[in-house]
C-alpha cells in the first residue's frame, strides 16, 4: 500500500511517498480502505518534530481518515465489511498514521459515519469535534454574545464560527486578504477584520456597540493574541489554542494588569485535555456527526489533491494559504 512517511524532520521535502506491505488487522481490530484523507497543523508538526506527543520515527503523519471497514480481526463485533466509518488518531494508541492507503486501528475506536456526511466533508468532523471543545473550554455562566476569532478562512476557525453563532452569538473573524475574507463571510462570520490594522480593538469596539467580545479564540499567537486580550469585553476571555506565529510578543499577564478593570482571562487550550476521557471526548465527536448529518453544521470548501502531492499540501499549511480544509485522495 502507498504511505507517506517521516524518517527525519524537517520542510515538506522530507515527506517521502514509500510502499508498504497490506497491514492485517489484529484481534479486536478494524482495517480502514481510505476515501479521503485531512491533512492540518499537527500533521506539520509531525512531521518537523515539534510536535509535543510525537509518533517514533519513522513516522505516517495524518490525523483523520474517512473510508469504510475493509476486513475484520478477531473477536470484532457490530461492525460489517463497507460500513462508512471515521478514524481520528485522536482514538488511537499515539497520534499520526493516516497518510496511508489503509489503517488498522481498534474497532471501538471507530465513528459510523451516517450516508447523508460525504468522505471529503467527514474528515472535518474533528475540526467540528475541537470547535465543541473550545467552546466547552470557555464556557461560563454569561451567555456569549459576541466572539472573535483569528484565522477565519482555516478548517477549524470556520467549524468554531458555526458552532458560535448556534449559540446565538455575532462572530468577528479576522484574515489577512480579500480572498480569505470573502470565504469567511461566505462560511458563516458576521464580519472579517484584518489582523494587521492596528486599530484592530476599536474595530472590534466598534462591531459591538463598543463592548468588545465576551470570548476571543486564536491559533496564531504573536502580537494578534494580545489585540484579542484588549477586544475582550468585562469578564472576557482569550482561549489560544495555537501559536503559529510563535508566543505572545508582550507579557500577557502584564497586559492583563494593564486592563485590570475589565477582570480578563486567558486559558490554553489543546484537545489532549481529553485524552484520558473517552466518554467525552467521543460525545463531542458524535454531537458534531450529527449536526453535520441533520444540516446544522456543513464542512468547509475542500482543497484536494492526491496522496502523492502531501509536500504541496504542506507548502500550503506552512505558507498560510489555507482555505477552507485540504483533502488528500489515496
Amino acid at each position: 500500500m502507498r504511505v507517506i512517511l517521516v524518517r527525519q524532520p524537517g520542510g515538506p521535502d522530507v515527506l517521502e511517498a514509500a510502499e508498504l506491505p497490506l497491514p492485517s488487522p489484529a484481534p479486536g481490530e478494524v482495517r480502514v480502505r481510505a476515501h479521503a484523507i485531512g491533512a492540518g497543523r499537527p500533521d506539520v508538526l509531525i512531521r518537523n518534530g515539534s510536535y509535543k506527543w510525537m509518533p517514533p520515527l519513522p513516522a505516517i503523519p495524518g490525523n483523520e481518515m474517512a473510508g469504510v471497514v475493509d476486513a475484520l480481526g478477531a473477536g470484532v463485533v457490530g461492525w460489517s465489511l463497507g460500513d462508512r466509518v471515521l478514524l481520528s488518531s485522536r482514538e488511537l494508541p499515539q497520534r499520526g498514521g493516516c497518510y496511508a492507503q489503509y489503517l488498522c486501528a481498534p474497532a471501538d475506536g471507530l465513528y459510523a459515519l451516517p450516508a447523508a456526511i460525504g468522505f471529503d466533508d467527514a474528515v472535518s468532523l474533528p475540526n467540528f469535534q475541537l470547535a465543541l471543545a473550545l467552546m466547552a473550554s470557555a464556557r461560563s455562566d454569561r451567555a456569549t454574545r459576541a466572539a472573535l476569532i483569528t484565522g477565519a478562512a482555516g478548517g477549524v476557525a470556520t467549524a468554531l464560527a458555526q458552532v458560535v453563532r448556534a449559540a446565538g452569538a455575532v462572530v468577528i473573524g479576522t484574515a489577512r486578504t480579500d480572498a480569505k475574507r470573502r470565504f469567511a463571510l461566505d462560511s458563516g462570520f458576521d464580519a472579517v477584520l484584518d489582523p494587521q490594522a492596528p486599530d484592530l480593538p476599536a474595530q472590534v469596539r466598534e462591531l459591538t456597540a463598543g463592548r468588545g467580545v465576551d470570548l476571543a479564540f486564536d491559533h496564531v499567537g504573536g502580537s494578534l493574541i494580545v489585540q484579542c486580550l484588549r477586544s475582550l469585553a468585562p469578564l472576557g476571555t482569550v482561549v489560544s489554542y495555537n501559536i503559529v506565529a510563535g508566543p505572545p510578543s508582550t507579557d500577557l499577564f502584564m497586559e492583563q494588569r494593564a486592563l485590570l478593570g475589565r477582570s480578563l482571562a486567558v486559558r490554553v487550550f489543546s484537545m489532549h485535555s481529553f485524552d484520558a476521557d473517552a466518554g467525552q471526548r467521543r460525545g463531542l465527536m458524535q454531537q458534531a456527526i450529527e449536526a453535520m448529518a441533520a444540516g446544522r453544521v456543513r464542512a468547509p470548501r475542500a482543497t484536494v489533491l492526491p496522496l502523492s502531492q502531501a509536500r504541496e499540501a504542506h507548502r500550503i499549511l506552512d505558507a498560510g494559504d489555507t482555505i477552507g480544509k485540504i483533502v488528500l485522495h489515496p
